[in-house]
């Protein structure tokens, strides 16, 4: 059984790049769940549950399904925040050493940020998209 090696533990701030991803991502999340809120009571007891390829709804549910994806997406929040926070866990090749371990670390992370907001801004958009044909 080949064991691994200890990969080093490296603080690395984030890039601009990452602060500008989260400065997207975050505040989009937050604002289709203040929208949620904001228009609980308005919204009729059934609503856009599914969609198909090119846009259409295929399927009504209730309301309270709208909470799936915030749920989802406070899942992949915390998730992604570890996987940033601790990119040594991440999959690596064999020629990861001492020397390059920071470049490794960053692209990765910059990945991972990327993956996090940009699931984060498209359940937003399907939130928003769901509250808003509901209410039409």
């Amino acid at each position: 059984m080949a064991t691994t090696p200890k990969r080093p533990k490296l603080i690395i701030p984030k890039n601009k790049s990452e602060w500008v991803w989260d400065g997207i991502g975050f505040p989009s999340y937050i604002g289709s769940i203040l929208l949620l809120i904001i228009n609980w009571d308005s919204l009729p007891d059934q609503v856009p549950a599914h969609y198909n390829a090119i846009g259409e709804v295929t399927r009504w549910g209730a309301k309270w399904e709208l909470l799936i994806l915030p749920s989802i997406g406070v899942f992949i929040l915390v998730l992604m925040q570890l996987f940033e926070k601790y990119p040594e866990m991440h999959n690596y090749p064999q020629r990861l050493n001492a020397t390059n371990a920071e470049q490794f670390y960053q692209n990765s992370r910059k990945m991972i940020n990327q993956i996090k907001n940009i699931c984060l801004i498209l359940f937003a958009y399907i939130l928003y998209a769901s509250v808003s044909i509901a209410l039409d």
